[in-house]
């Protein structure tokens, strides 16, 4: 298990450069198997999950080269089905949730598509009936082995048809939109996620010869084509990053500039953070924060109620800023009520911030109600465990804030979003050691 230690309380200045959509990426990169022809995908993050997908596709017989730093060429011209019975997939598959959206290009080109439970973060319960009620509405058959826990989709021919989704899902959504390019006639999607992410794997799918209509909205239409072809896509970067280094500025009182956001996708993320006090300048496509010296105030409502912070779909906040904001509260002056609706066990790391003085009332497994000290006292340091991605950049952007020295062990959770964070953060004057 490794471990981040931290010296905590100091300044820290330059300029930062987000990595390529974690979220994107995931989805990209399984819709390489939906042509036999050359796929080349740029910034691609060097992460653990994105690299655990890439050896997946290797182990299915796709040829994958690297180009350059984030660069890649697929080709799946050559995909060994086999392997998707094989105790090596069963395992393998079970160690990344975003291995759930292979289904639905294998089952489009080959007519079958298997996947055992996939695992990821213990943030609560994420089902999977979204993807596989789309998916048998296409006209595949599921099956599910509860010895194994492994599903199984089949079927000689899927067939457009109007759905209307009980659930908004992200990858939900992109898997029933990855069979239905290659599905005869027409598919209609009622109440589809419409995140950047998606849009982007949307805008590829098309360029790739797909016929999608709706891109950005929650009513996607799709007119079944018979094949697709090769195209090259370069990923956005990851808004989740962006997010983290404005809270870290902000917590470490620090002047950071963030390049190359991709402003136009940043959707509600920018006002979210000003609503909590935050000084953002937009510098082109780079953000400018300056060192906020004299701390930052949570705006109430216009009728003086506190503010309440919370998840919802796209266009709505995502959920995975959600404790970052947390943490940013902890020293903003005022209040600030967060609610997480979308999962119900991200908040129950605030246990970590309690033991570091922070003023938090956990009310329920999705609300927190955050009395922040405006720096008039700072967060102590202390030794923690990161118990999955967004809260283990929580407690480190805490450790970064904190007078002294802060151990952070399973930082492997933390690696699993974030590229070479030591080294960033370095980078920009922070005292951290991987140990």
């Amino acid at each position: 298990m490794g471990t981040f230690r931290i010296e905590g309380g100091h300044q820290l200045h330059g300029e930062i450069t987000p990595q390529g959509a974690k979220n994107e990426a995931l989805q990209i990169l399984c819709a390489v198997l939906l042509t036999p022809e050359r796929v080349t995908i740029n910034n691609i993050p060097d992460i653990v999950d994105v690299n655990k997908l890439i050896s997946l596709l290797e182990d299915l017989g796709v040829k994958i080269q690297k180009k350059g730093k984030g660069s890649f060429t697929f080709k799946a011209d050559d995909v060994n089905l086999d392997y998707l019975q094989s105790d090596q997939f069963k395992k393998d598959g079970r160690g990344l949730r975003g291995s759930i959206m292979l289904v639905g290009p294998l089952l489009a080109r080959f007519g079958k598509g298997y996947i055992p439970k996939p695992g990821g973060d213990k943030i609560g319960r994420r089902r999977l009936d979204t993807h596989f009620e789309g998916l048998i509405k296409l006209g595949a058959k599921f099956r599910y082995n509860k010895e194994e826990l492994f599903y199984g989709v089949e079927a000689k021919k899927l067939k457009g048809i109007y759905m209307l989704l009980d659930e908004a899902s992200v990858t939900g959504t992109a898997n029933i939109l990855m069979a239905a390019v290659l599905a005869e006639g027409e598919t209609t999607i009622y109440n589809a996620a419409c995140e950047p992410y998606l849009q982007q794997l949307c805008k590829m799918l098309n360029r790739m010869g797909a016929k999608i209509t709706g891109v950005g909205s929650n009513l996607l239409k799709i007119e079944g084509v018979e094949k697709l072809g090769g195209t090259e896509h370069t990923m956005l970067p990851d808004m989740i990053e962006i997010g983290s280094w404005i809270g870290l500025a902000a917590m470490t009182k620090s002047e950071l500039t963030i390049k190359n956001v991709s402003w136009d996708n940043l959707g509600q993320i920018p006002t979210v953070f000003r609503k909590l006090g935050i000084t953002l300048e937009r510098k082109g496509d780079d953000i400018y924060i300056p060192a906020h010296k004299d701390g930052y105030e949570i705006q109430n409502y216009i009728d003086g109620s506190i503010l309440t912070i919370a998840d919802a779909p796209w266009p709505g906040l995502t959920p995975d800023l959600l404790s970052i904001i947390l943490v940013m509260a902890t020293q903003a002056k005022g209040e600030i009520l967060v609610h997480q609706k979308m999962f119900e066990s991200r908040l129950f790391f605030v246990d970590k911030l309690i033991d570091m003085g922070a003023k938090i009332i956990l009310c329920d497994p999705h609300r927190a109600t955050i009395i922040g000290h405006d720096f008039k006292s700072t967060l102590k340091a202390t030794t923690m465990v990161s118990p999955d991605i967004r809260a283990g950049i929580s407690l480190l952007i805490a450790a970064l804030s904190a007078k002294g020295v802060s151990t952070i062990h399973n930082i492997e959770q933390i690696d699993r979003g974030y590229e070479n964070i030591d080294e960033r953060l370095r980078a920009i004057g922070a005292k951290i050691v991987r140990v």
